[in-house]
């Protein structure tokens, strides 16, 4: 992707300070993959033996989110694609009945659903064989459908792994520019190492998606790798300063932090719970605070919000099967004695 790409949002983003678009303008979208995950049944080192497993469930991390978005209340959703088989099945079907657009979905005939397979090791460490690249998944265009569903977008949510997916990075830039132009926002989940920013053109995608993003949902030194800065003050400064309206720190078993130049900085406590299984929490959290700030809930409130849906995720077997909604949040953080005022 060339940064001329990313057209005069650039010059946008860094010229005032961003702000998320209100529910009103219209719904959340996001591209990337969807898949089944398929889970080993015992602790151990990767599949080299045969062993007990359960599955299959939805997954995609672009999937679990807009699937969070839809559940807690806000209009949603995606641009991808599945295969024709029950693998695409059980996904649509999923999606559809939380109340997901469904209709930028394409099915593609040949080729099968995207897939994960995993298995935990001893020390809570995961091995994974995944088919995305060569599924479906990789396959995910810009179609009628989907120009339609961007162009009444008022947000987009762009996830870090789908550029590894051809084709994506070029959706999202219409994407972006489609909805930029319109008064609408970007939200930008990094999910970047080290390794991508070595080499110039990595860099070059990060400095650009940062050029036009809203809301940063960085999780841990992820913080530090997207401003190429090595501490958190330092790093929240620099981004700030490129024109990010908020900066949202995932830190695990220890909460979350808001920082922005309107609201300064607001930490909010993680819940304890019993970890089941972790994947997906970090998605339901960033969709449960983007959809609580975009229907007007200040970052407090929303940062509580955020927490329990990824609380509530983990204590779940499965991506998808600990998404929530707003009354069962509600409920969460009232037994839990953290209820805020809203």
């Amino acid at each position: 992707m060339e940064p001329s790409q990313w057209l005069s949002c650039r010059e946008k983003a860094l010229a005032i300070t961003s702000a998320l678009s209100a529910e009103a303008l219209g719904p959340t979208v996001t591209v990337g993959e969807i898949l089944v995950e398929i889970m080993a049944t015992t602790i151990g080192t990767g599949f080299l033996a045969a062993q007990p497993l359960l599955g299959p469930f939805p997954s995609g991390a672009p999937a679990i989110f807009i699937d969070q978005v839809a559940r807690i209340g806000g209009a949603a959703g995606i641009v991808a694609a599945v295969g024709d088989d029950d693998f695409g099945t059980l996904n649509v079907e999923r999606l559809r009945a939380d109340g997901v657009d469904v209709s930028a979905i394409a099915t593609i005939a040949g080729k099968p659903t995207g897939s994960a397979f995993v298995r935990y090791r001893n020390d809570g460490a995961r091995d994974f064989v995944f088919n995305i690249a060569h599924s479906a998944a990789g396959e995910t265009r810009m179609t009628a459908a989907a120009h339609k569903l961007i162009a009444r977008a008022g947000h987009v949510h762009v996830m870090g792994s789908a550029f590894a997916i051809p084709g994506i990075a070029e959706i999202l830039v219409e994407a972006v520019g489609s909805v930029k132009a319109r008064g609408g926002s970007v939200s930008f989940d990094p999910n970047i190492r080290k390794e991508l920013v070595q080499d110039g053109a990595g860099r070059r995608l990060i400095d650009d998606m940062l050029a036009v993003t809203d809301l940063l949902l960085p999780s841990g030194d992820e913080l530090l790798v997207a401003a190429g800065l090595a501490t958190e003050e330092a790093a929240v400064q620099h981004l700030l300063g490129l024109g990010i309206g908020e900066i949202v720190l995932k830190r695990g078993s220890d909460g979350s932090t808001h920082f922005s130049r309107a609201f300064g900085r607001v930490d909010c406590p993680a819940f304890t719970v019993d970890e089941i299984d972790p994947t997906g929490a970090g998605d339901c959290f960033g969709a449960a605070y983007l959809t609580s700030r975009r229907a007007g809930l200040p970052p407090a409130r929303a940062l509580l919000y955020a927490n329990a849906a990824g609380a509530r995720t983990v204590m779940k077997q499965g991506p998808m099967e600990g998404v929530s909604n707003k009354a069962a949040l509600d409920d969460f953080i009232a037994a839990a004695g953290r209820e805020l005022k809203a």
